[in-house]
């Protein structure tokens, strides 16, 4: 597979690389930020718009997007055979999560902020010394319990449900947001 030079792939995932925060780089800090998700995004438009803000983001923080593969959810598929899908997909996020990362899980029992109210969560976590965030996007049936309960946040964007790959755009492009926000920098309302 052909990687751009901004892109990566490590352990035999693709992820995305890099970008710097300014309020750490006058401290020569840098605060990461991974994506964990699951499944990998077919449509090119999508591509290209995670690419895009994978490239905005550059000034700000360091970013990796790691993809674990999904199951297969067979169609009217029982209770049973979706927890243990979800249990699959729960067993290859976790081998990601950090002991040492703040982990954010999204989720529709979350907690919804508005713009303003994540760029402060973000900025109130790097200033209390957290150096590593970690945001988690279930594959279609959501994430397993044990990933829920490991979270130290659960966000919701919405009630409503999204398509997993369509939400790693939403996600991007409000930690963009967050960053112009926290940065004092005009953005697009």
């Amino acid at each position: 597979m052909m990687v751009p030079d901004h892109h990566r792939v490590i352990d035999g995932e693709y992820r995305y690389r890099e970008c710097e925060s300014s309020e750490r780089q006058a401290n020569g800090e840098r605060l990461r930020i991974t994506l964990i998700t699951v499944g990998k995004v077919k449509e090119r438009y999508l591509r290209d718009a995670i690419e895009e803000y994978s490239k905005r983001l550059g000034r700000y923080c360091k970013l990796d997007i790691v993809e674990v593969a999904d199951e297969k959810t067979p169609e009217h598929a029982s209770e049973g055979m979706e927890r243990q899908i979800k249990a699959k997909e729960g067993e290859r996020i976790a081998k990601h999560i950090r002991d040492d990362a703040y982990v954010i899980a999204l989720a529709i029992e979350g907690r919804q902020l508005t713009s303003e109210q994540l760029a402060a969560k973000i900025n109130d976590l790097g200033l209390h010394g957290t150096s590593h965030i970690q945001l988690i996007i279930g594959g279609s049936l959501g994430l397993d319990p044990a990933i829920l309960k490991r979270a130290d946040y659960l966000l919701s964007f919405s009630k409503m449900t999204f398509p997993h790959q369509l939400m790693r755009v939403i996600l991007l492009e409000q930690i963009y947001r967050a960053y112009k926000i926290n940065a004092g920098e005009p953005y697009h309302k």
